[in-house]
């Protein structure tokens, strides 16, 4: 996903009216007024190109309920605009061939360590992983393909409902569980202090902060890092992703708002794959939330990214554009500036 859109800024930027009309596009105009500018019908059927193929993803894109990137494509603005901004045309071409041939070089030089049989084993097992890797992300992907299908369907239905006059927006149905909303659509009766009162619940529980470790059981397990042998000031967290980086922290606690620039170092609550794209920029990463095999962890790996997940209050602790030092190998992020 990174990667190709990358793709989409390097036809976007051939064209200052339309890089011009995305700083200040809105979702409700958004198509209309692309088609305005010159070279708007380009960009956006490259748009259209990527939204076929990812269109289904969001910020938190398991939940149903969230606004997909083709509901709204300006959620994808402010990537495309820094992919205009952070790289040359052509730069996707030149990264896959600078990870190419990275890639064959370490594999050349761990085969060096070894002959015979065992290099024979240990070559076929790193072609396969490099060849077949990346379809650890198609059954989420296709997951979600079904999931935009599904929303599509019950929102069909909602609308009806609003035109009704059962309810006053499509959403409302989001805090109707699928039996009630089933009753809803077949008798066109509703009690809305209901979903009155779910939404307040809701949003009362988008303001609690949940603790780090909750088991199966619903124990929750509290303690403490050993930080003894961490630099004085240093913020710990758990080793995920190996290597020393300095640079510019930039907290983002939503993609939609997110205004990184290459070499920035990003500092967030969790990622998921929607956030893939932004990897493409940062060169390390922070995050409050996870562990060695949580989706950051696993793609800053594959990016070759030192990442350090689980720092409590990370995005409160560390101020944006803040100068930061991060350790992927032992855990922890130094504070450089105040």
């Amino acid at each position: 996903m990174g990667l190709d859109l990358m793709d989409v800024a390097d036809v976007a930027r051939r064209h200052p009216a339309v890089v011009a009309y995305l700083e200040r596009a809105e979702r409700e105009t958004f198509r209309a007024g692309l088609a305005r500018v010159e070279g708007g019908d380009v960009v956006g059927r490259a748009i259209d190109d990527y939204l076929g193929k990812y269109g289904m993803h969001c910020s938190g894109d398991i939940d149903i309920t969230r606004t997909r990137w083709s509901e709204d494509p300006t959620l994808l603005v402010p990537i495309i605009l820094g992919n205009i901004e952070n790289f040359p045309p052509g730069a996707r071409r030149a990264r896959e061939e600078r990870g190419r041939l990275e890639a064959e070089n370490k594999i050349a030089e761990l085969l060096g360590r070894l002959s015979g049989r065992r290099a024979r084993k240990a070559a076929r097992k790193m072609s396969v992983l490099r060849h077949f890797i990346g379809y650890r992300e198609y059954s989420k992907h296709a997951c979600l393909q079904r999931y935009g299908l599904y929303k599509e369907a019950l929102l069909g239905e909602a609308r009806k409902l609003v035109a009704r006059g059962v309810i006053a927006a499509p959403e409302d149905v989001y805090f109707l569980d699928f039996e009630e909303f089933r009753q809803v659509v077949r008798t066109g009766e509703l009690d809305y202090a209901v979903i009155e009162r779910r939404r307040e619940e809701f949003e009362e529980h988008g303001r609690l902060a949940p603790p780090r470790v909750i088991t199966s059981e619903g124990e929750v397990i509290s303690g403490a890092y050993d930080t003894g042998a961490l630099p004085e000031g240093a913020l710990a967290g758990v080793a995920v992703s190996s290597g020393v980086v300095e640079g510019t922290a930039r907290v983002v606690l939503s993609l939609e708002e997110a205004d990184v620039r290459e070499g920035d170092i990003l500092v967030t609550v969790f990622s998921d794959p929607s956030w893939s794209p932004l990897f493409v920029s940062v060169k390390g990463v922070v995050m409050e939330v996870g562990g060695v095999m949580t989706h950051g962890a696993v793609i800053a790996r594959e990016y070759g990214l030192p990442a350090v997940v689980g720092v409590e209050g990370a995005t409160r602790r560390i101020r944006d554009g803040q100068r930061i030092r991060l350790n992927g190998g032992e855990g922890y992020v130094e504070l450089l500036s105040d």
